[in-house]
């Protein structure tokens, strides 16, 4: 309304000319009983009792029409607020047919929600011939009907549907003076989320101007040498019969709802991905001595074939190592890379 331009096809055809998918996050469902403080007043000071403009109907478009007292959940129960919300998203999904939808909530609505989802997934299968390609996401396991989201969250065990952890290197906004996280930070989350079948969705902080901040590029071409050189163990790959080792004095860190991403990992977190006959373990830690992996050792139910290959990734480097009945252990490379979190390509014989 204000620039007079359509900011969505804007963000649409940046993305395409990227060769990227286009993903919407729809916050409306929410906004029904968020914006209703906008109905109230100051109660106190010169302008007490004065109504905010959400009282004037000529905003109502905006601030949405008052709520009865008792709809203050974080999903209103109101039908015709539903319903608004139900004809504005199929709108944003007919006009733009966006690869990703995620609501920042559980699944709205009931059967309106159900009804959005359908048609959101019915024009994909449509415009894709058949084959469905669009994403739905939200703050709900789903069973398999969609990919759950965690908001600044980890699942701590391999979760048989796909799912995404959402969380941004700093804060959601741009502010100065706020901490980001570290490429190793980022690159460590990664792994262990990829190794428990879900996805890292990242936001990237940037000014109001829409520019990035020098330190935060440094922060993106330390996660892009990292990948360039890692990534046949994160892309196109699937969970192993465990997501990985932990060490003993390892407390429980995660929340399945919210807040509790940070943890400090070190080289004895390993975690496990799989390409057919190829794992890849990821010590989360520069290795200072031998790597030992416990669950590859002769004994382990887990290790039903021999090692017949250990390679660093990313690296030419011939490792020294050996399958014993305790662990697969790995002699220290002579030359390791310049990032923390190292990545082992193992084959087994056939």
């Amino acid at each position: 309304m204000g620039p007079k331009k359509d900011v969505v096809a804007i963000w649409q055809q940046a993305a395409k000319n990227q060769g990227l998918k286009f993903g919407v996050s729809e916050h409306l469902g929410a906004s029904f009983t968020w914006f209703q403080s906008a109905h109230g007043t100051d109660t106190e000071g010169p302008k007490a009792g004065v109504p905010y403009d959400g009282a004037n109907l000529d905003y109502q478009d905006l601030y949405h029409a008052k709520a009865l007292p008792a709809d203050t959940d974080w999903l209103t129960t109101n039908p015709a607020f539903q319903l608004e919300w139900y004809r504005s998203i199929k709108e944003l999904v007919d006009n733009y047919q966006p690869d990703l939808l995620y609501s920042d909530s559980q699944m709205p609505f009931g059967d309106v929600g159900r009804a959005l989802i359908t048609h959101f997934y019915n024009q994909d299968l449509s415009k894709n011939n058949g084959n469905m390609e669009a994403i739905y996401t939200c703050k709900q396991p789903s069973g398999g009907l969609w990919v759950q989201d965690i908001e600044r969250g980890l699942l701590d065990s391999i979760s048989p549907y796909p799912w995404q952890t959402d969380t941004s290197i700093g804060d959601w906004y741009y502010r100065t003076g706020q901490k980001y996280k570290t490429a190793t930070e980022v690159i460590q989350m990664l792994v262990d989320i990829v190794s428990k079948n879900g996805n890292l969705l990242i936001n990237i902080v940037q000014t109001p101007e829409g520019d990035l901040e020098p330190d935060m590029l440094t922060i993106l071409e330390g996660i892009g040498a990292w990948t360039a050189a890692n990534g046949e163990g994160i892309y196109g790959s699937r969970p192993w019969k465990i997501y990985g080792e932990k060490p003993s004095e390892t407390t429980k860190v995660v929340n399945r709802e919210r807040f509790d991403e940070n943890y400090n990992f070190t080289a004895k977190d390993i975690r496990f991905t799989a390409n057919g006959n190829t794992l890849y373990a990821f010590c989360l830690g520069k290795p200072k001595n031998d790597v030992m992996i416990k669950s590859l050792a002769k004994s382990s139910k887990l290790a039903n074939k021999a090692v017949a290959s250990v390679n660093m990734v990313g690296s030419n480097e011939k490792l020294s190592w050996k399958q014993t009945s305790d662990a697969l252990v790995i002699k220290k490379p002579s030359n390791m890379p310049a990032w923390e979190v190292i990545g082992f390509k193992i084959e087994f014989k056939k």
